[in-house]
């Protein structure tokens, strides 16, 4: 993906394609047409042509995709080779869930800083996490050479924790609160409201049924994209 840029909506669907990949090549399965992979993860088959044209020619036709050639090369791709540690800012009641969580389905992905404010918090170890000062943070950043973290700190301080963030080195920031930080455009931030999302998903249910209870929206007339992908 550093080698060829490619449109933000195939990203966000690369790994969702190497998730079932992943599943199939451990149920022992060697192939897969773009209609069985259309099927099981509810992309249309002319997008999933579309989207793995970007990278050359993945498969052949009459055969279908090698899920092993195919698994690997997107593990390549999304670099699921290479362990990616996260900071975790902010200990509250989400980011307890997210240690408990922990990625534990990615062998790529993991928790190893968290970061608040309490005395009861700093200097213990949840779920095998270590929990610094906030203080401290800029610091264990580059110490630790984390590059990207999780904010899941009241609003009125999510501008200051990502600006913190900047200053430790991180790149990428997944925002879970409702405030749109400001960064450096270097440093890429996705926004997760959770209400925001919660809502879009109760305007469909009441919005397009009434129109029509089959149809899906086009991604790209979604007038509510942006309460999912706020980049």
């Amino acid at each position: 993906m550093a080698d060829k840029k490619i449109p933000k909506a195939t990203a966000r669907r690369l790994p969702l394609y190497y998730r079932y990949l992943r599943f199939l090549h451990e149920a022992g399965k060697e192939r897969v047409s773009s209609a069985k992979l259309s099927e099981a993860v509810k992309v249309d088959s002319a997008t999933i042509r579309r989207d793995f044209s970007y990278f050359g020619a993945l498969g052949k036709r009459g055969y279908g995709y090698d899920v092993e050639a195919l698994m690997n090369f997107f593990s390549k791709t999304l670099n699921q080779d290479r362990l990616t540690n996260v900071a975790l800012i902010g200990v509250g009641n989400l980011g307890q869930a997210l240690l408990n969580y922990n990625f534990r389905r990615n062998n790529n992905i993991r928790i190893s800083a968290g970061f608040d404010v309490k005395d009861d918090l700093i200097g213990t170890i949840h779920q095998g996490v270590p929990i610094y000062d906030i203080n401290e943070m800029v610091d264990q950043l580059e110490m630790q050479q984390i590059d990207v973290a999780i904010l899941t700190v009241p609003s009125e301080i999510a501008q200051e924790m990502a600006d913190k963030l900047v200053k430790g080195g991180v790149r990428g920031i997944m925002n879970f609160t409702p405030i749109r930080v400001t960064v450096p455009k270097e440093v890429r931030v996705h926004n997760v409201d959770l209400t925001n999302e919660l809502q879009t998903l109760i305007y469909f249910i009441n919005y397009y049924q009434d129109f029509d209870q089959n149809a899906e929206p086009e991604e790209d007339d979604n007038p509510l994209n942006d309460l999912f992908y706020n980049d």
